[in-house]
This record gives structure tokens, sequence and C-alpha cells, in this order.
């Protein structure tokens, strides 16, 4: 924890040789200590809502979860686009799948984004002015904001340290806040992308608003996080669109964008959320991805509500 400022449970069960189980008890005790803070799926130095890790801290977490996001999202993205993307390491992992995708214009103050963008063929790169932010490698401050002015994009993808159906998408630093905020303005449409560890968790500065976003990418949670499923139905029963990476289907569905739903559960549609706000997004195409399934069902509430969110 002190050499990395983050550890995720699996991460700490592979290295002691242990089940997750025990981790997640010792993590517990350790916590009531006051030597660290739980998060979803790990743990971080204790600071609370203050506190924001640096990049090479949020690098160890949740990365196989956050390369799962970044494929599913990556779907979204077609030909010809122009998008902003935010600063963060899933939207670095992102970047890198649309590398691809020719005649992309890619805006974004990330320098990490930048760089997975360098070599691309066929994809344009513009910067954002503004300071550099050494912590997460973005550029901020009012050159940032003011160089974001009267631009307009089909699609913002974000990312931040929590996010909750209350207060939506937030993060731990006011001048990071400012520029996603200025971001989302420039885009029809809001994609955050989140893994379970984010859900449920809220900090210091709102970046957007739950009525602004229009989709989540995110992971299967695992099958104890009852707070993660709680805080998905939350946000889908506000109009936000949800798609799950992980199970049978997600390695699927993200290259695709088509729904893979059991035979048994009928097909619910959901409206997007673009449209109930009249954002004047796009609607989703056949190109475009929807949903992905979770993995088998568990017993109890909490596999009803993810079985709802797998019908959408």
């Amino acid at each position: 924890m002190r050499a990395n400022g983050a550890v995720s449970l699996r991460e700490l069960a592979r290295v002691v040789q242990t089940s997750e189980v025990t981790v997640r008890r010792d993590v517990r005790a350790l916590e009531a200590e006051g030597l660290l803070d739980r998060r979803h799926g790990g743990a971080v130095l204790p600071g609370g809502f203050t506190r924001e890790s640096g990049f090479p801290q949020k690098s160890h977490l949740a990365t196989a979860e956050k390369t799962a996001i970044a494929d599913l999202a990556a779907g979204l993205v077609e030909e010809g686009e122009a998008i902003v993307v935010g600063a963060g390491t899933t939207t670095q992992e992102l970047a890198r799948r649309l590398a691809r995708v020719p005649g992309l214009t890619v805006v974004t103050n990330s320098l990490l984004v930048a760089q997975a963008l360098a070599h691309a063929n066929r994809v344009e790169v513009v910067m954002t002015g503004g300071t550099l932010r050494g912590s997460n490698y973005a550029l901020v401050g009012s050159g940032a904001e003011q160089s974001l002015q009267g631009l307009r994009v089909s699609r913002a993808f974000l990312s931040g340290s929590g996010l909750t159906a209350e207060r939506g998408l937030s993060t731990s630093n006011m001048l990071s806040a400012s520029v996603d905020r200025a971001l989302v303005q420039a885009a029809a449409e809001v994609v955050v992308l989140a893994d379970h560890t984010k859900l449920g968790t809220d900090t210091m500065f709102q970046t957007v608003p739950t009525d602004v976003i229009t989709r989540l990418v995110t992971d299967e949670p695992p099958t104890h996080d009852d707070r993660a499923a709680t805080e998905l139905q939350a946000l889908a029963d506000q109009g936000v669109q949800i798609a799950v990476a992980g199970g049978s289907a997600g390695s699927n569905s993200g290259s695709s964008g088509v729904d893979s739903v059991p035979a048994r559960q009928p097909r619910r549609d959901v409206p997007l959320p673009g449209q109930r706000r009249n954002h004047g997004g796009h609607g989703a195409g056949p190109g475009q991805l929807r949903s992905a399934v979770l993995g088998e069902q568990q017993p109890g509430e909490r596999a009803a509500r993810v079985a709802d969110l797998r019908r959408r």
C-alpha cells in the first residue's frame, strides 16, 4: 500500500497466496485501525474525499476491468467521428484501441491519450492548451477550458474518481473537474467509463451530473458487491444506459454492438438518455453498442437487479 498508494483485493490475494475472502477480512481490520480506506475491489491510503491517487497508483487498480471496459467502449466509436477524451487510466486504455479507427478526430487534454494515438494512421489528435498537472499528465486551468469554447463533437468519453446515482461523476481535484465540465459542454453525448470499484464512491468535486450522463460502460461487479449492483440499478432507473463488460458475452459484445440476452428473459427497450434530455445526440443505431450481459446469475435480490440490467 505504501509503495503503490492503492491495491486491489485480487492482487493482494495473489501476492499473499490466500483467498479474497480472507484478504477482505484483513482489509476491514486495517481500515478499523485507520491505516487504509476500503474501496470496491481494493483499498487506498487514507484521505477521504480530498485524496487523489497519482497515475502510478491508479494504474495498479482494476487493470483487467479497465481493459475490458476499453474494449467495450471502443465499439461505440465509428469511422470519421470527432470525439473528446478526458484524462485517466481507463481513457488511456480506450485511446490505444481508438488508434485503429480511421478518419477519427480526438480532442483531449491528456498527454497519455495523445501519446497512445501519436503514431496512429488517419487519426487526428487535437490537444487543448493549459497547465500541465503532473500527477495525471493532464492539461488543466483556464487555458484548457478556453481552448474548448466553441467546440462541438459527437461524444465525450470521461472517467473520474467516483460515480453515484445521486451526484453523478466526481473527482478529488477542482482543476480537473472544471476541465471535465468543459469537455462535457462540447459533446452531444456523454459516455462515462468507470470500473466497479468507483461505483458508490463519492468524491469532492462533481464533474458530470447523473442527468447529463448518456451511457455508462463498466465491468461486472463481484458477486459479493451488492453496493455496486444497487448503484447500477439506481443509475439505470434514472435513464443512464448501461453496458457491462465481463461474463460470457463481454468479449463479443464490444465489437459487434449487439445485445446478448438469454432467451428466457424478454428484452425491454430503454430510451436513450440523450433523447430523454433532448441533447440532440445520436440514437442507438445498428453500429452502436447498447449493452453486454453479465455472467451466471446469483440467487437472491442482487441477481434480480442484475438480471434487470441484463434485459436493458
